[in-house]
């Protein structure tokens, strides 16, 4: 502390009486209080230097190692078979969740073992959303037309702690996530983080605190055409990509391969050498650099935007080129390096780093994401295989529980036992309101359950996180014991391969429901016109055939019904303009409500005209069962790592049919896999045109 004579009378009572009444010190008083030994820092409300340090186990609920598209599935043993084959060793990840909760876990958890024993994680390039209008709604294609899908209730929750107080909330959570990354990179290691003129000020002195200003590397300018032409402004035509190093800049750990990101002299055609000096201490081969068509490589980038015809395209709303981050990716890390995105959005970062020979790992909150992501990786694997290049299997994760320190709006200047407190008692208002919407009845005496509705008990799951198998089977345990054969569960969204008929093999009845947005709407709930609708359900028919001992199996999708509602009708039509069109969801049905320009007649035309429109993927595991889930978890006493089963399955991709853009044709029935003789568990997983995934169990006997 500095020495007391440099605070007046008036400053000694305004400390006293901000300390009585509990009340945070003004800002200014930091600095007559406290040594500091920075000459300039970055400071905004409620600033702190805690990171989270929370470890949760990673539950594997699908693995994908074969691009199955061939009409009969068979073992691949040939010695002359020359097609493209998995690589043994470490599997790739896609992890969905809350990236905070994911890199304090990839830290401080087993999986860093893994991380390190694969030589460390040497780049991370990251493209966060700088956008403070934007939030997580997305474009869906119905046949020819398209909706605007609403972010689910967690999704929207992560917007608002993003952007809930503006430029201060953004900082304080790419703050402490850019602090977790710093830890995880290998000291050869390096991150680009991409911003644009919002936060690009902001973002240069976030990471000069972190990473330090000698591991600045440079203020990359991605330069386009795209973008909106004004007359009384300076058009806007670049991205900022920020370069920092783990290492000390000029120590030479980083990898850095210029002579392999070379660029084109004038109107050159671009030739890419394959060939060059690796390492940041290249000498300059002069032979290269006085090349007629290529120099080496300068910070500012003439990289075009996707074209609206290219092959690449997918129509995600954040979705960059794969020649940008091919260079970012060519530049600082070698083949059979780690990279990671863990905003990876549409999974560019991921296709570009399986092409280019590289491990990667990739997460996101979005769930729309990580399907988008699924689909272009089987997709890498399938072109790669197709032209005999080995591919790596990659597996798609969860957090195995989902928790947040805040639950809905608390005060954070609280004590912690005052916080808690909050805390319990906006979940008692939230289950409350959950319930009147649902015309049930609070109970008291159950520890999963909160309500009952005629002869059924009622659980509802948390506002900000999905149903887990955890929840599952903590209600599963206790209908069993107090003889309970009739349930619903209502919440916001499911966790990703949910086993949604696990209860049916105990003779419990339970339903499950999605709570709608309309729930926060007091009119709406006043009125009972909101309606809690069903989860996906799935009808399929197995195949066989074959005669004696040899026969082969395949699945037919039969039937997929989804309950979705989305906007109003009576409010679309009363604030639809002359000559426009909405398209909206009412109980399961796109519909287009258009109105005529002339007259104000109202037309209707329902979009999803069958039940496979509402199908953008589905796949079959033909031996469910077969692979356990296990997590690696430490104990926080000794230290020693276990491996634990789950009690849960991983679901083995063995065959897919997926939509894209460019080919929005579905197969319905899978190919033929051989069936041995007994019975046979086979799990068939949907997942809808918003992303959402429904998993069906069926038992054969063959």
């Amino acid at each position: 502390m500095k020495n007391k004579l440099i605070l007046t009378d008036n400053e000694k009572r305004d400390i006293i009486k901000y300390l009585e009444s509990g009340k945070p010190l003004p800002e200014k008083y930091r600095f007559l209080l406290f040594d500091t030994d920075k000459e300039v820092e970055l400071l905004w409300n409620g600033k702190t230097d805690e990171v989270e340090n929370m470890v949760l186990p990673f539950q594997a609920i699908e693995h994908i190692d074969e691009p199955r598209s061939e009409e009969k599935i068979t073992a691949q043993t040939s010695l002359f078979d020359t097609s493209g084959r998995q690589i043994a060793g470490w599997s790739n990840k896609l992890i969905w969740g809350d990236n905070k909760l994911i890199l304090s876990s990839l830290k401080n958890g087993p999986l860093r073992k893994q991380i390190e024993a694969e030589g460390g994680l040497k780049l991370i390039y990251i493209d966060p959303p700088f956008d403070v209008g934007a939030d997580f709604s997305m474009k869906v294609a119905i046949g020819e037309d398209s909706f605007t899908k609403k972010p689910s209730i967690i999704e929207e929750i992560a917007f608002r702690d993003t952007w809930g107080n503006g430029v201060d909330s953004f900082i304080a959570m790419i703050y402490e996530r850019l602090k977790l990354m710093h830890d995880l990179l290998a000291e050869n290691g390096s991150i680009y983080v991409h911003c644009d003129y919002r936060v690009s000020a902001f973002m240069k002195l976030v990471l000069d605190e972190i990473f330090g200003k000698n591991c600045f590397g440079a203020e990359i300018i991605w330069k386009y055409s795209w973008g909106l032409h004004v007359e009384d402004a300076w058009n806007r035509k670049h991205d900022t990509i920020f370069y920092y190093t783990k290492s000390n800049f000029e120590e030479g750990k980083r990898i850095f391969n210029g002579y392999d990101v070379m660029e084109k002299r004038g109107g050159e055609v671009l030739r890419r050498l394959a060939t060059g000096i690796k390492g940041a201490t290249m000498v300059a081969d002069k032979s290269k650099v006085d090349d007629k068509t290529l120099k080496l490589s300068g910070d500012v980038w003439d990289i075009g935007v996707i074209n609206g015809m290219a092959v690449e395209r997918l129509d995600y709303p954040t979705q960059k080129p794969e020649e940008l981050i091919e260079k970012i990716i060519k530049a600082s890390s070698n083949e059979g390096d780690l990279v990671a995105d863990f905003f990876c959005g549409s999974g560019t970062t991921l296709a570009v780093a399986e092409k280019l020979g590289r491990k990667w790992i990739g997460s996101d909150l979005g769930r729309f994401s990580i399907h988008t992501t699924r689909k272009r990786m089987i997709g890498v694997q399938r072109e790669l295989k197709k032209a005999g290049k080995d591919f790596r299997a990659f597996e798609i994760l969860n957090i195995g529980k989902y928790e947040r320190e805040k639950f809905l709006t608390v005060n954070e200047n609280l004590r912690e036992e005052e916080k808690r407190i909050q805390r319990n008692n906006k979940e008692k208002e939230f289950i409350k309101l959950i319930l009147s919407a649902y015309k049930a009845e609070p109970v008291d005496s159950f520890n999963v359950f909160v309500g009952k509705k005629r002869d059924r008990l009622v659980a509802v799951g948390q506002i900000d996180a999905p149903i887990t198998t955890n929840f599952l089977e903590d209600l599963i345990k206790e209908c069993k014991a107090k003889g309970v054969t009739k349930a619903d569960v209502l919440g916001f969204d499911y966790e990703m391969g949910l086993d949604f008929e696990l209860a049916k093999d105990f003779g419990i009845d339970v339903q499950f429901k999605v709570i709608p947005r309309e729930v926060f709407d007091k009119k709406a709930v006043e009125k009972g016109q909101v309606k809690f609708y069903d989860v996906a359900y799935i009808e399929v028919k197995p195949i066989i055939r074959g005669k004696g001992s040899i026969k082969e199996i395949a699945i037919e999708l039969a039937d997929f019904s989804v309950f979705y509602n989305q906007d109003n009708t009576g409010e679309v039509e009363e604030k639809l303009q002359s000559g426009s069109n909405k398209i909206i969801i009412e109980n399961g049905q796109v519909i287009k409500i258009s109105k005529d320009k002339n007259t104000d007649v109202i037309e209707k035309e329902i979009l999803t005209k069958k039940w496979t429109d509402w199908i953008d993927y589905w796949s079959v595991d033909f031996n469910f069962e077969s692979k356990r889930e296990t997590i690696r978890v430490i104990n926080e006493k000794t230290g020693e790592e276990k491996e634990e089963w789950t009690g849960s399955y991983i679901f083995e991709n063995e065959w897919q049919s997926f939509r894209t853009k460019k080919d929005r044709g579905l197969e319905l029935t899978s190919a033929f896999k051989e069936a041995p003789k007994g019975k046979m568990k086979i799990a068939i997983k949907v997942i809808d045109i918003f992303g959402n995934d429904t998993t069906k169990v069926i038992e054969i006997n063959i």
